[in-house]
């Protein structure tokens, strides 16, 4: 395999950095738009921007890196890290509007970016393995630790693997590339499908750059994702995508981003591209995207029902600083539609005061963000819920 060292040297040093802080002037408040004011630990205040009939209030604090998110039995939030190497619940046993309690369940993990609850087991997605404990919810206590999967890869570029699971148990792993722009390992750029035990493990889709944040569709059982396109190519080049994933698909990278645009970096074989899939929607490059989560239950108004809401964690390498934003996707069966933005703020004119990695709908139906920056949660709902 030909692997792009300085692609893969640059874009490791700059991803340690953070987020260009230059950017547009924060927009005025246009009309049916609420402002919600936000203080954080730390005593920093800002205001996030939501719809009129939305707010957005702190949920939890006291998190380190807090990253993806996922639902457990009684309403508890199991909260991965990226750099933390932890994994925790948020408990709120009486419905209220904010968490009762932050636990540590797990420590000394490497890069547990992500966990998900599956008959009465929480599993959690290290760099290179998947391991499960059961989950005690009377005592909130884990046990038992059984290594479920114990060959991903490690090193490179993207160290983060997403889990989701699908309507008949499969077990879904996204693995990201081990660079920017190469011609990669087999088992990079791929997401994978196992049997809840961890064993029948096949490629399910790839040609997935980045693909951080997938879920799966109610009632149909389709497999979504994000995909972050590569950096270094320009402020608006090449876009990142929402997908529809399906099994044996190829959706391009590294020869082709976009609407099967060949790649003038890398060489391809002949009609190459028009093989691919199409992006479902095409967002703004260095967007980042990184957690997703279908809208259910009926606390958030009908328009927000059936589609995916996008984490925007904010651009690096770009000019103008883009992203910092939670929007919602419209997913009628197998269309999406364009983006819309939900939680804006994040971004100021001449500082970040967030940024958004996971979102998740809890027990009551409202939509809870968090912030790897800050080291908080959000909670939006309607006004006065």
């Amino acid at each position: 395999m030909r692997l792009a060292g300085k692609y893969l040297a640059t874009a490791t040093v700059a991803c340690a950095l953070i987020a260009p802080l230059a950017g547009p002037s924060r927009p005025a408040v246009a009309a049916g738009t609420r402002i919600s004011p936000i203080t954080l630990p730390n005593g920093s205040r800002f205001s996030l921007q939501t719809p009129s009939d939305l707010q957005v209030t702190v949920y939890a604090t006291g998190l380190n890196n807090p990253r993806l998110m996922a639902l457990g039995p009684k309403g508890d939030i199991f909260v991965g890290t990226r750099f933390a190497g932890t994994v925790s619940v948020l408990v709120n046993r009486k419905g209220g509007t904010r968490a009762t309690q932050v636990i540590t369940l797990l420590s000394g993990l490497t890069v547990p970016d992500s966990a998900a609850y599956h008959n009465g087991r929480l599993y959690v997605a290290e760099e290179g393995q998947v391991s499960s404990w059961n989950y005690n919810q009377s005592t909130v206590s884990v046990s038992g630790q059984q290594v479920v999967i114990s060959s991903l890869p490690t090193g490179g570029l993207h160290t983060t693997r997403t889990l989701a699971f699908g309507l008949n148990g499969s077990l879904y792993v996204s693995v990201g590339s081990s660079c920017n722009e190469c011609v990669d390992y087999s088992d990079r750029a791929v997401i994978m499908r196992y049997k809840p035990d961890g064993s029948g493990g096949v490629a399910y889709a790839g040609g997935l750059r980045n693909a951080v944040g997938i879920a799966i569709q109610p009632k149909t059982g389709n497999l979504w994702a994000d995909d972050n396109g590569q950096d270094l190519l320009g402020d608006n080049i090449p876009p990142d995508e929402i997908d529809l994933i399906k099994q044996g698909k190829n959706y391009g990278w590294p020869y082709c981003w976009g609407n099967q645009q060949p790649d003038p970096t890398l060489a391809s074989a002949a009609a190459y591209c028009s093989s691919t899939v199409r992006p479902a929607v095409s967002l703004q490059a260095h967007s980042a995207p990184i957690g997703v989560a279908f809208g259910t239950g009926t606390l958030l108004p009908a328009r927000y029902r059936g589609g995916l809401f996008v984490a925007y964690h904010g651009s690096a390498y770009r000019s103008q600083a883009t992203g910092y934003k939670v929007v919602y996707v419209p997913i009628n069966g197998t269309r999406a539609e364009a983006p819309q933005d939900v939680v804006t703020g994040w971004l100021g004119t001449s500082q970040v005061w967030g940024r958004p990695a996971g979102v998740v709908i809890a027990a009551d139906g409202s939509l809870l963000i968090s912030d790897d920056q800050a080291g908080v949660i959000y909670r939006v709902a309607p006004v006065g819920r």
